[in-house]
């Protein structure tokens, strides 16, 4: 059995390895034209953009091993039932479970990496990730400014500019918003960015323009003040605390520190409808991690006997059947999510849905090819 046991692996070793290769560089493609924009029309430092290219793969990983290993587990066992090496085992006495053990096996050890990949390595790249993008943001404001666009980069501020080259600016309008009182806008002809790195604060030098703000107690009267040079300071430091990002991210935490959130939100005695969708946040987030990485698992198993059963040698059709089974996982597991984060459902089970049903899904039809 050992010498089966290899020759299934070294088969579908190299599909695997290919599939991960393509489905990998097809999703980061578009994010390397966004990174390239950066560093040749942006002049964001190229040791910033290969830093920010090297955060995303992690993401893009989650996502593209269990596409891997359901194409590799298509194409591997297609080929096989094609040329009739699984009817001359299923002839010499070795059952589909026998035949299908190692790549089940395989599957499940890759979904069980994928658990620290998706607890672990992926919050820390997340939260490395954003620290970079508000360090780029602060040495180079205009490379995440997009003319004619309004941007909500810098916060309390939703920020509009017309023409943007380097760090001089043209035709800008500025909405401050309140914690409390009206929302003060702010028109300037042209105005440039002047950074403070020591500070972590960047001000944003504006020239000839106005201020109009309404009175709290008659929103019907303005206040208007006319400038010819006036100075905004934008603060970014207060962005970048590990502690603030995990309040509102959830994505920055691992499972323990979600379930220590959680416990502290429950500790809290408070039974709002907030704290509530926190909790539910948090607790969709954790499900999330873990059903997403046995995606691999379940994929297997319903990949195997229809691979089997269909006896397509062609790559394009093993190709096409992935998409069609990845394309209705995500359908299930997106809708499941979007139900617990409302509330409509359990976490345990909006989430674990899709999973679920190819679970059963893997089991039936490895019964039925069985008693063909």
């Amino acid at each position: 059995m050992r010498i089966l046991r290899n020759y299934i692996l070294k088969e579908i070793a190299g599909p695997l390895i290919g599939s991960l290769a393509v489905f990998t560089f097809v999703l980061l493609v578009g994010n390397i034209f966004k990174l390239a924009d950066l560093m040749i029309n942006k002049g964001v430092d190229i040791i910033d953009v290969i830093r920010l290219f090297l955060y995303l793969i992690p993401y893009i990983l989650s996502y593209t091993i269990p596409m891997a290993i359901l194409t590799a587990t298509m194409v591997c066992f297609g080929r096989l039932a094609s040329d009739n090496e699984v009817t001359a085992m299923k002839a010499s006495g070795i059952s589909l479970y026998r035949i299908g053990l190692p790549v089940v096996v395989l599957a499940f050890l890759i979904s069980l990496a994928s658990v620290y990949l998706n607890d672990r390595i992926l919050p820390a790249s997340h939260f490395a990730s954003y620290r970079l993008v508000k360090s780029v943001a602060l040495k180079n404001p205009s490379a995440y400014l997009e003319p004619g666009i309004f941007i909500k980069t810098f916060k309390g501020y939703i920020v509009r500019i017309d023409k943007i080259e380097g760090k001089n600016l043209e035709g800008i309008l500025i909405y401050q918003l309140q914690d409390k009182g009206p929302t003060r806008t702010v028109i300037a002809e042209s105005g440039e960015f002047i950074t403070h790195l020591n500070k972590g604060v960047i001000t944003l030098r504006l020239s000839n323009g106005s201020v109009d703000e309404p009175n709290p107690q008659d929103p019907s009267i303005f206040y208007k003040l006319n400038f010819k040079t006036y100075d905004m300071t934008l603060d970014l430091d207060k962005d970048i605390s590990l502690d603030d990002i995990k309040k509102v991210k959830p994505k920055s935490m691992t499972i323990k520190e979600l379930k220590e959130n959680i416990a502290k939100l429950k500790a809290s005695g408070g039974s709002s409808e907030h704290i509530i969708k926190e909790i539910n946040e948090r607790l969709t987030e954790i499900h999330r991690k873990i059903a997403m990485a046995f995606s691999s698992f379940v994929f297997v198993l319903v990949a195997l006997p229809l691979a089997i059963n269909t006896k397509k040698r062609e790559k394009s059709v093993g190709f096409a059947m992935s998409l069609i089974i990845l394309t209705l996982y995500y359908l299930i597991l997106f809708g499941g999510m979007a139900l617990s984060l409302r509330g409509m459902v359990p976490a345990i089970f909006g989430v674990w849905m899709a999973n679920l049903i190819y679970f059963i899904t893997g089991i039936i039809l490895t019964s039925i090819v069985i008693e063909q």
